[in-house]
């Protein structure tokens, strides 16, 4: 690691969110429980944690005397939400050009810099309840690794990070306009795929820098390139050798096609994916993130872009268009993972702004228990870590939230009434009355 990223991270610890409290042994009561496998809401139950992890769950008989005790009854106990789509070491304003101002970022802005913000954006996420992201790139040379090791050791504070380094790419990667004689910048924010056997170099070098996932893009729009199918293939088998996930990322119709055929095991975005390859993606079992946004935030969005009054008649083409693509997706059984991807500064911290995602599936129609199944047990099975997270099941990590509130019939301000923040045993926040 640059020694400088690591002198700031280290003086990070004075600005980090502290643990309220730890305990090697507590019981929670919880007046209700999700459970995220079942997809149903269990009552009166008794998590049993020790250290960092929970060893039981049981009626409240099997509370011993003189255990510490953390009441939860009056409110709904849930894993900690995950959000499977995130770049928290990328930022951009609604009028910013995305291209431009990534390059802005490669030359103008320290890997220090970069790091310190994204640390700081991080450790928003626990304020929402969101206990473990998934950051998908755009993030310089592993630098979301590092920030990942970092919350890990305890350095910062922040949500679990499952980290992909740069996207795999085709030549250009996602940053359009740049002259042939300045592709190098390129090279410090993507990994530029260059024919099948370096596809595999490609996946072993990330493997070395200890990803927990790859990404790939399966287009480049607007940008031309993309990768071909063997890459892709040779990209996913080389990946799965050494027991990591591929997720695509895909714009068109025919590149989800062409990643679901070299075997991916999700689709990123699928703005325009027909139902014939949905129907393919149900088959194969691959999981679908639909990363969008509730018209609310598609509507500050447009007056912080300088849409005029009328300009942004798009946004009830685009949210119909969504709500119809989500809707197949669902009644053909294809996996619904729940992810931002939200790196536009529209106000509010990183983690507010993420979790609007779960406004925008609950108006398109998904009932509540389900968006909590895809924000949590469907989220930790497409990382392959559904014993350790999404679930509070015996053996699991501790990452335990709790709301105020009727998830079924008053989804959107239960979830927004966090009254309690528990991660790795760590509690981070405690505010029941």
């Amino acid at each position: 690691m640059n020694k400088m990223i690591h002198a700031i991270l280290l003086l990070l610890c004075c600005l980090q969110i502290t643990a309220i409290g730890y305990s090697q042994d507590v019981y929670i009561k919880a007046g209700q429980l999700f459970d995220s496998q079942k997809k149903e809401l269990r009552h009166n139950q008794v998590i049993y944690i020790s250290g960092t992890s929970i060893e039981s769950v049981g009626g409240f008989e099997s509370i011993p005397e003189h255990a510490e005790i953390i009441d939860l009854t009056g409110y709904t106990v849930l894993p900690g939400l995950i959000d499977a789509h995130t770049h928290v070491l990328f930022s951009q304003t609604a009028k910013d050009d995305f291209a431009a101002h990534s390059i802005h970022t490669l030359v103008m802005e320290s890997e220090a810099l970069r790091v310190l913000r994204g640390a700081k954006r991080a450790q928003s996420y626990l304020d929402v309840g969101i206990t473990s992201i998934k950051d998908l790139g755009n993030s310089g040379l592993f630098l979301d690794t590092a920030l990942r090791d970092a919350i890990n050791e305890g350095t910062v504070a922040g949500p679990r990070v499952f980290a992909s380094g740069p996207i795999l790419a085709a030549a250009g990667g996602q940053l359009y306009g740049v002259p042939s004689d300045q592709q190098h910048i390129i090279d410090e924010e993507y990994r530029i795929v260059k024919g099948v056997e370096d596809a595999r170099n490609a996946v072993r070098e990330h493997v070395n820098q200890n990803v927990n996932l790859i990404k790939i893009c399966a287009d480049n729009l607007p940008n031309k390139a993309l990768l071909s199918v063997d890459e892709m293939k040779a990209i996913v088998q080389t990946a799965h050798e050494y027991g990591l996930t591929v997720t695509a990322h895909a714009v068109t119709n025919q590149s989800a096609w062409n990643a679901i055929e070299a075997g991916v095991d999700g689709i990123e975005h699928g703005f325009n994916i027909a139902d014939s390859t949905l129907t393919l993606m149900a088959q194969k079992k691959v999981f679908l993130v639909p990363t969008e946004n509730s018209r609310a935030y598609m509507e500050q969005y447009a007056t912080l872009a300088g849409y005029e009054t009328g300009e942004a008649d798009w946004i009830d083409y685009y949210m119909e268009n969504m709500k119809k693509r989500l809707t197949s997706a669902l009644n053909k059984g294809v996996p619904i993972v729940a992810g931002s991807d939200n790196y536009t500064h529209i106000g509010g911290t990183r983690g507010e702004s993420s979790r609007d995602m779960f406004r925008y599936y609950f108006e398109a129609g998904m009932h509540p228990l389900d968006i909590l199944h895809s924000a949590t047990y469907l989220s930790a099975v497409c990382l392959n870590k559904e014993k350790e997270i999404g679930s509070l099941i015996p053996g699991a990590k501790a990452d335990i939230i709790a709301v105020k509130g009727n998830l079924e019939n008053d989804f959107l301000k239960t979830l927004e009434q966090l009254v309690f923040v528990m991660k790795n045993g760590a509690v981070y926040l405690q505010k029941m009355e």
